[in-house]
């Protein structure tokens, strides 16, 4: 039985860590939310008072915060991690981060006496609930080697990235294809709509032929076809457009630094920075859906 600490209790964060509590596991949790802490003590996990207070007999130490700025405060702040934790503690980020982040970590954790993985997944809301989610990890090999051990109990695939920032680089370049692909969803349910063929009859058309996708399975922005769909419910959020927005500019970022030019993903933050725009940053990223058909209501679409 391994003992960890979780900070970061928040959509992902609890059923993740939940699923540690169902495989025998012990783990102390912190959030800035109570709501988030309660509905993680719901799942199994005991409270803790303090970032310190979580980390303080971990044998293993796993962040899941928004952005980088949030990793490092976690780790640096007074009663932080480098402050309580036990030296030789492997520390796991599953955030999604910066690459210049997730590298001062992999610099930072061993002058603190702290080994350091970056652990990124995909899989959303309901990958973390099943245990399904893919990890992407990076980092010295018998760290990595360590970490897809423990992250078996939340995992469907557990993939050793490469080296330091691998894992983090796996997860930007995924999550770009994944917004680039909501696009095609979008525009080709509408266009399938508009041409006259049952949406139904058009998703398994797709789900059989050269359109299938992720999104296309999980996100398909229309009512009444997948059951995982925000669109059956107002497209209140499973993945928020201005989460989306920074994972989008995560990539455009990395690409810029390389010289890329990746145009389908600027057109994909364009649109979803629309969605901000509107005051609609909190609903879910697949309502870019109703920039095909301007002048319709959500349920229209």
């Amino acid at each position: 039985m391994t003992h960890f600490a979780w900070i970061g209790l928040g959509n992902m964060g609890a059923p993740m860590a939940g699923n540690l509590v169902k495989a025998g596991h012990t783990v102390t949790g912190f959030d800035l939310s109570e709501k988030a802490v309660q509905t993680a003590v719901e799942h199994g996990v005991t409270a803790a008072g303090s970032v310190a207070e979580a980390v303080q007999d971990a044998d293993v130490v796993i962040t899941m915060l928004p952005k980088g700025e949030h990793v490092r405060e976690v780790y640096t702040q007074d009663g932080g991690v480098f402050a309580s934790a036990r030296q030789g503690t492997l520390l796991m980020d599953s955030s999604t981060v910066d690459i210049e982040t997730s590298q001062w970590c992999h610099d930072e954790a061993p002058k603190h006496g702290y080994r350091f993985v970056d652990s990124p997944v995909s899989g959303g809301i309901s990958g973390a609930a099943a245990g399904t989610l893919a990890f992407m990890i990076g980092g010295e090999e018998k760290d990595v080697a360590e970490a897809m051990e423990h992250v078996k109990p939340m995992a469907g695939n557990v993939f050793n990235a490469g080296g330091a920032t691998a894992g983090i680089a796996a997860k930007i370049a995924n999550n770009m294809m994944l917004f680039i692909a909501q696009m095609a969803c979008s525009e080709g349910s509408q266009l399938a709509k508009h041409l006259g063929l049952d949406p139904k009859t058009f998703w398994e058309i797709a789900s059989a032929s050269s359109g299938r996708s992720w999104p296309q399975q999980t996100w398909y922005p229309v009512a009444g076809i997948i059951d995982s769909a925000a669109a059956n419910n107002d497209f209140e959020a499973t993945f928020r457009a201005d989460l989306a927005i920074k994972d989008v500019s995560l990539a455009l970022a990395a690409g810029e630094k390389a010289g890329l030019h990746l145009e389908a993903a600027t057109l994909a933050c364009e649109q979803l920075n629309r969605l901000a725009d509107e005051g609609l940053g909190d609903k879910d990223c697949s309502l870019v859906v109703k920039y095909v058909t301007p002048g319709r209501t959500q349920e229209e679409i």
